[in-house]
């Protein structure tokens, strides 16, 4: 039978992979063809798998998962066990315990969760008229704290939607967990809103996820649409690298007359993998600000939701808390704080990955705070990061940078780029691809390891992978360059070195100094080579010759960076981060690909300077630290000194003294 096959496969698996428990975040329904989605657990690591269809590792840790609507693994013998809350300053010690032998105290820890409340009850949930308004058949709300909608005359269950109030640190029903809308229930969703004057929507589970439906789209793309009696129509809406915000203007339509219009804001976040947590915290407390700043004091409950309304959602709620609870106690108590909300709503936080994944976040935001700044206090922060004594040391700023170069170099995911074959393609050996986001080029056929090349994909302000951090090429990687260049339909390239420096050679000269050149399949042609003031601009034609196919590309070779230092000011850098994306947008915002010699350096402080750049111009804010610390995460050594540091802050400095008279910074 299905439930015997199942089984025999999940326990089969688990014997020989050691699996972890755990259901995929926002779902608890698991087919046996998910079974291939499991990974082999190695000690301490876990190697996902690269698809054919993105080349590229998705950005999350990646979580196995069972079938825990068939069978549950049974609980540890730690289950009675209680854990008390953790001050602060233990909280860097501690964690580091529970992640010890892969995790195994985390999972003790989750293990020990009540499952929810022994009284709870279902009976509105289980009722033959909703059980199809529920996405999942056991993920249900309580009757005791589930939303209860006003009665639609002549239909008695009209008053139910799968959504469950959930108290926040001190704020009685500060939030409702619901499950994601499915197209019978949007109607139902639109009038909770409505009824509980609901400004705020936190969406944590993209539509589709695996090419599983995961929530029907509630909103228009644009124009308006009314949803049983409530119309919603976009009012504007912000696409950024790991959330998407829309506003929304949205009515009541009464029988008698519409109701006054209110303004409900959704946040999107995007960069949430299914089945796992995302790789950093970072982009996750940023987006959980922006909540904070968005939602009015006057409004309703924020609802929170994911796929089934318990994963994700309670994820999300428990970090809000906990940073509530480290401000006004300078303690943490994530044990009892998710023993608590699971009494208004089962499950939540489905797997020990996300439970740890709340730690992780807490201590990112205990070590290093919130390093936001609005442009308006940014020469008051440069005056006290410069703060300097006798010897000229630059006390704030040394401090600051010295918590990047802390950050643990992650050795083992530098695989591939240590591959004996691979090698000898490397400039600088300390300066290699991690694995999970290595730019991946086709595999040649009958020859191994051609599909390296020392590049990484990075994240922009608003993109994810918009720009390829690379290496100058040497001689004999100068076509799997250009190879990168085509594959990836690459339209623009940044050079921030010279071919030679100080006697040495930092770049192999990889375009024509006139006519054309071949490497290998492709031939490059030089067609236009202007200086302007900093920067030389060379329109280059590159021709696939096996296809005959050919592409316009535009080279950026920025001059004055000296190898050692910094450019002696910040507006050539402005100028050609300006015509870099003056080019992006005209020919498609494919990957920018950028480099200076080893990739890492001046190749960072560039990315990063870019990057800050976008987000001063649209919200007149900046976090030069979090944006390099990121950075640095895609790929080592990004931003290698203190001076390419502080030539973030100082550029960021030249551009709104620039640009301060007439650009409009909130």
């Amino acid at each position: 039978s299905y439930f015997t096959l199942s089984l025999s496969l999940l326990f089969t698996h688990w014997l020989l992979a050691r699996l972890r428990g755990g259901a995929p975040s926002g779902s608890m329904i698991l087919p046996c063809h998910h079974l291939f989605l499991c990974f082999t657990s190695l000690k301490n690591q876990r190697k996902a798998v690269v698809t054919t269809v993105d080349k590229k590792i998705p950005n999350g840790i990646l979580e196995e998962q069972e079938q825990q609507t068939v069978v549950l693994l049974p609980r540890s013998s730690s289950a009675s066990k209680t854990y008390l809350p953790i001050p602060v300053d233990h909280l860097e010690e501690e964690y580091r315990l529970r992640s010890a032998d892969d995790g195994k105290l985390f999972r003790e820890e989750y293990n020990s969760l009540p499952g929810g409340n022994p009284q709870g009850t279902y009976e509105e949930a289980n009722k033959e008229e909703n059980k199809e308004k529920n996405r999942y058949p056991n993920i249900l709300p309580y009757d005791h704290s589930r939303v209860v909608l006003t009665e639609l005359e002549g239909n008695p269950c009209s008053d139910y939607v799968n959504a469950s109030y959930i108290d926040g640190f001190t704020e009685k029903n500060k939030f409702i967990g619901a499950q994601g809308p499915k197209e019978d229930t949007v109607a139902d969703f639109w009038r909770m809103i409505w009824e509980q004057k609901v400004s705020t929507v936190v969406m944590l589970t993209n539509l589709k996820e695996r090419k599983e439906d995961k929530c029907y789209q509630y909103w228009p793309d644009q124009g308006c649409w009314t949803y049983g009696n409530v119309r919603v129509a976009v009012d504007d809406f912000t696409v950024l690298v790991d959330y998407t915000i829309r506003k929304f203007c949205v009515q009541y339509q009464a029988s008698d007359a519409a109701k006054t219009p209110r303004l409900v804001t959704q946040l999107h976040f995007t960069s949430w993998p299914d089945f796992g947590v995302p790789f950093s915290p970072i982009g996750m407390l940023k987006f959980l600000k922006k909540v904070k700043s968005v939602n009015p004091d006057f409004a309703g409950p924020i609802v929170v939701h994911c796929s089934a309304g318990v994963g994700r959602t309670g994820t999300f709620i428990v970090i809000d808390a906990m940073i509530e609870m480290m401000h006004a106690e300078q303690k943490i108590d994530v044990f009892g704080f998710v023993s608590k909300i699971r009494e208004q709503r089962s499950q939540l936080i489905q797997t020990d990955m996300q439970y740890s994944f709340i730690y992780q976040a807490l201590l990112e935001y205990y070590l290093y705070g919130d390093t936001e700044l609005d442009v308006s206090s940014l020469e008051g922060h440069l005056q006290k990061l410069h703060n300097t004594f006798n010897d000229g040391d630059r006390i704030g700023l040394e401090e600051e940078f010295k918590k990047l170069t802390n950050m643990r170099i992650m050795k083992e995911n530098m695989r591939t780029g240590n591959l004996p074959a691979n090698m000898k393609k490397n400039r600088v050996l300390q300066i290699i691809p991690y694995d999970f986001n290595r730019v991946i080029l086709s595999m040649r056929r009958g020859q191994e390891y051609t599909d390296y090349v020392n590049a990484s994909f990075i994240d922009g302000y608003r993109h994810k992978d918009y720009y390829i951090a690379t290496q100058g090429p040497l001689q004999h990687t100068v076509e799997d360059f250009w190879r990168m260049v085509w594959e990836w339909k690459c339209h623009s390239i940044v050079m921030l070195t010279e071919l030679q420096e100080r006697e040495q050679d930092k770049c192999f000269q990889y375009w024509p100094t006139e006519d054309s050149v071949s490497y290998g399949d492709y031939t490059v042609e030089l067609k236009g080579d202007t200086l302007c003031e900093t920067f030389s601009l060379r329109d280059l034609v590159l021709t696939f010759v096996p296809e005959k196919q050919t592409r316009m590309i535009r080279h950026f070779h920025f001059h004055g960076w000296p190898e050692i230092g910094i450019p002696a000011e910040g507006k050539g850098m402005i100028d050609i981060i300006a015509a870099v994306q003056k080019q992006q947008q005209q020919s498609g915002n494919h990957p920018i690909v950028v480099h200076c010699s080893a990739g890492a350096g001046r190749t960072g402080t560039f990315i990063a300077l870019s990057n800050i750049l976008e987000r001063v111009k649209a919200e007149g804010l900046l976090d030069v630290f979090q944006t390099v610390k990121s950075l640095r995460m895609q790929r080592p050594h990004m931003v290698q000194t203190v001076e390419q540091y502080d030539f973030c802050y100082r550029v960021v400095q030249d551009f709104v003294d620039i640009f301060s008279d007439y650009a409009n910074f909130k």
